[in-house]
């Protein structure tokens, strides 16, 4: 049967710092590179052998899955790498501290731009340091100034459609090295979590989600790893 495992790239620099990231490209810290180093470890140990693996191409998310696959002796499987699975933009935020940007907006303001479902962060300035419109890798994507969850859904899912579910029909198992909000949308939509709901939910750093996926994909209760 097929089997979907997902895993949130481990700790990043400014996950340490404490600063909003988004489509900026940073690095794992040393405590990220062992977890996902960990994750490889635990998925080999329960028996989980990806067959293929699909990444966004942020650096954290690539890094993640290598260091996974290293570990579980699989560096050599065919990985994917692609924009649409990115983590949401987070616009003029980017780069900011959290609590700083908590103390000059407010607490409410600050949770409607990182939680609600449709409401986006305020857009990034053309020019912005952060302004990623000239970075090779994105060479004839248009690079949002913003994103809500609901748009990132909208870039995920159809990816998943066709791309990753042609490999789970095909009977495989697959691994999805990617981010927080990026993820959301895969659970949100796999699990059929509401609007409402999806906004509480919180994908930690280096634990692998699994789905065990039956013969036409519907998923069965999606489960963390290391629970079982």
């Amino acid at each position: 049967m097929p089997q979907l495992i997902l895993i949130r790239h481990g700790q990043s620099q400014w996950n340490l710092e404490n600063r909003f990231t988004g489509w900026w490209d940073v690095d794992v810290t040393e405590k990220g590179a062992a977890e996902a180093w960990a994750a490889g470890e635990l998925m080999k140990a329960k028996g989980i052998a990806p067959d293929v693996g699909f990444t966004s191409v942020q650096t954290r998310a690539i890094k993640t899955m290598n260091l996974a696959l290293e570990a579980m002796g699989r560096l050599w499987l065919p990985v994917t790498k692609d924009w649409h699975l990115n983590e949401r933009h987070y616009g003029g935020l980017t780069g900011l501290d959290k609590a700083e940007t908590a103390a000059k907006h407010g607490d409410d303001q600050v949770k409607i731009w990182r939680r609600s479902f449709d409401v986006p962060p305020p857009p990034l300035d053309p020019g912005s340091p952060w302004d990623l419109s000239h970075d090779p890798r994105y060479a004839g994507i248009a690079v949002p100034a913003t994103e809500s969850l609901k748009d990132t859904i909208a870039r995920v899912l159809p990816y998943y459609e066709s791309a990753i579910v042609p490999e789970l029909k095909a009977g495989k198992t697959v691994l999805v090295s990617a981010h927080g909000n990026s993820l959301r949308a895969l659970v949100k939509h796999l699990s059929g979590i509401s609007d409402a709901d999806i906004t509480g939910l919180e994908i930690p750093t280096g634990q692998p989600i699994v789905y065990d996926l039956a013969a036409d994909l519907t998923p069965g209760e999606r489960y963390y790893l290391s629970e079982r």
